[in-house]
């Protein structure tokens, strides 16, 4: 199994590598904002466009070969150098740092909710199917999976907010983030993000549990008196767990990083979801590719951790010619 791991890992790195060198070559076919900024300024103030394209381009070390260019950028990556953000005058890792706290204040306690109680209602509703509370969560499930984030962030904000004034219009950034104040501002975006996130656990954790309430193993157990707790968590939960983890943590990211945004945007909260917004609204190609990275590294490391849950869930599978 350590061979098996090992390759894992380094199938990431490879990846990584990969999305790394795409990224630069999009970036060599794309217009450069900066070039054309750099151009209007010089026209504006009666200066030589061409000269100004020029010594912008020997500023950013667009003349050098493709190559050099190329060699200098995977350094940079590796180094952490991922550029200078414009638009905010200061590093890109310093824009990434400054942002990432208010990103997990609210997405780890919505990971936690919906991993929990998405998969307690995905094999409740599994071992007690087409009763009403099967129906209900189902109906749940749908609801969680069609609404969109925004719109139900929004109609959350005028009904509580505007209307209850039970929670904060506006996200204060300078609140101590383990203070009350704090924690009433992240119910709403909690919320959000945990109803979407619950409803796609559900509908997993039923489906793959719904594999096994007819197992001959479960009825086997029921045969020797075992009760309905035992079975179902040492039996059909166990079972289930192990091709749950195939999907438990990527989509569970994914879900989150792609909602992010929209949450951030709604509610003001200034993180990662939001710098992204903004960096491509103000096309700051460096701040762009920053967080673009992050949410690269977020997708590669939650695979990596579905493969090494995998072998430790069940360590009956050989992995010796995987």
């Amino acid at each position: 199994m350590a061979w098996y791991v090992a390759r894992r890992v380094g199938w990431a790195f490879v990846v990584a590598f990969i999305i790394v060198s795409v990224t630069f070559a999009l970036l060599q076919v794309s217009p450069d904002p900066g070039l054309a900024q750099a151009k209007f300024q010089a026209t504006q103030s009666g200066g030589d466009a061409q000269s100004a394209a020029a010594a912008y381009r020997q500023r950013r070390g667009l003349d050098q070969p493709v190559w050099q260019r190329y060699a200098n950028y995977v350094g940079n990556v590796a180094t952490g150098h991922w550029g200078w953000s414009d638009t905010r005058s200061q590093p890109v890792t310093a824009a990434l740092l400054d942002a990432y706290p208010y990103t997990l204040m609210y997405s780890v306690p919505s990971v936690i909710l919906s991993t929990v109680l998405g998969m307690a209602i995905g094999l409740y509703s599994a071992t007690h199917q087409y009763t009403k509370s099967d129906y209900a969560a189902t109906l749940f499930a749908f609801f969680g999976i069609s609404i969109p984030n925004f719109w139900f962030g929004i109609v959350l904000l005028l009904v509580f907010s505007v209307t209850l004034g039970w929670f904060p219009i506006l996200f204060d950034p300078n609140l101590s983030t383990f203070s009350i104040a704090n924690i009433r501002q992240l119910v709403l975006p909690v919320v959000v993000l945990t109803t979407g996130a619950i409803a796609t656990q559900m509908r997993y954790g039923r489906a793959e549990s719904l594999e096994y309430v007819g197992a001959t193993f479960v009825k086997t157990a029921r045969a020797k008196g075992a009760s309905s707790r035992r079975i179902t968590y040492r039996h059909i939960f166990r079972a289930a767990l192990v091709p749950l983890s195939t999907i438990l943590v990527g989509d569970v990211l994914a879900l989150l990083v792609s909602s992010s945004v929209l949450v951030e945007v709604v509610f003001g909260i200034p993180g990662l979801g939001r710098l992204v917004f903004d960096a491509i609204e103000q096309q700051d190609t460096a701040l762009v590719l920053g967080t673009t990275f992050i949410f690269v590294a977020i997708g590669v490391i939650g695979n990596l951790l579905q493969d090494l849950a995998y072998t430790v869930l069940d360590p009956r599978i050989d992995f010796s010619d995987r």
